[in-house]
């Protein structure tokens, strides 16, 4: 069984959890949205993914600032200020008791409400938006941070932004779903996609770099959601005198590097050892795993 970035035990903890839903809480057992949902129905929301330390949410602005600029291109009213917003995550903290404990990850989801009918048209929208956050107890085992996953290339790309923009963290993710089922058939972790014009993008789900000659490579960004780890990352090497760049580079790069990562709000920087078939470590090596102290610092330092 593929294992991916992430991969995690399933903590029994989370059979009790509360789930907001519009600022209720309720069981999970009984946690529901209508089938006319705008998400349910048509993929139509937008989302972020929230890791919580030492009881606050780590990068809480960045991912605020995504999920409101999301909610705006797609002309979608939130219907609460970013500051209510703020206190229905904490409020969902501390009624599940969560913020004595790590391990919690966040799933925020903003849809555009009920429709009336199944049609595409928001015009038949009759509620204000549906509002879910979801926390877990959930953690990436040790094992998949220190030895790391494996990438297969898989034939679906990245969409140009006139067909669907990548940049926009939405619901619709069947693109990504489908690179995800190939690369698990192909007996990979992850799924490792390039853009229109077969230049390296990104993962299904995380961001790639590789490391050659001690410089740290990533994608232009263009075909590629905007990251908050990966940003977080190209910030920490430009302040630790470690070249970094994006910028296109092919599979060909790839394979001959020295190092390979992958980095997510869910498991933070995570060495890619084997990229379709072709080894490049054993594990982590040393960028990964000093950038992965870095990552630790970083966090310790945004929730202090």
């Amino acid at each position: 069984m593929a294992k991916g970035t992430h991969d995690f035990a399933a903590d029994p903890r989370n059979e009790d959890i509360l789930i907001n839903i519009n600022g209720a809480m309720t069981p999970r057992a009984q946690a529901t949205v209508s089938v006319f949902d705008s998400g349910f129905m048509l993929g139509d929301g937008v989302w972020e993914g929230l890791r919580v330390h030492r009881g606050k949410i780590a990068f809480l602005d960045a991912h605020l600032d995504r999920l409101f600029e999301g909610s705006k291109a797609i002309a979608m009213d939130i219907g609460i200020t970013r500051e209510a917003l703020v206190d229905r995550l904490y409020e969902t903290i501390s009624g599940n008791v969560m913020a004595d404990h790590e391990g919690v990850h966040i799933r925020l989801m903003v849809t555009r409400g009920i429709r009336s009918t199944p049609y595409q048209d928001p015009r038949v929208v009759i509620s204000p938006a549906t509002i879910v956050i979801i926390p877990e107890y959930k953690e990436a085992l040790p094992s998949t941070v220190e030895n790391g996953i494996r990438l297969f290339t898989v034939h679906v790309r990245r969409g140009d932004p006139a067909v669907q923009d990548q940049k926009l963290n939405s619901h619709s993710k069947l693109n990504c779903i489908t690179a995800c089922i190939q690369a698990t058939q192909a007996g990979a972790d992850e799924a490792l996609m390039l853009d229109p014009h077969g230049f390296v993008a990104t993962c299904n789900s995380t961001h790639f770099f590789i490391v050659r000659k001690g410089e740290v490579l990533t994608s232009s960004g263009d075909y590629c959601l905007g990251g908050i780890t990966r940003a977080n990352v190209i910030k920490l090497c430009r302040e630790n005198d470690i070249p970094v760049f994006e910028k296109n580079f092919s599979l060909t790069d790839v394979y001959g590097a020295d190092e390979a990562f992958v980095t997510g709000t869910f498991a933070g920087v995570v060495p890619a050892t084997e990229v379709d078939g072709r080894k490049l470590t054993e594990g982590r090596g040393p960028m990964v795993e000093r950038l992965q102290g870095l990552y630790r610092e970083l966090i310790e330092n945004d929730v202090a």
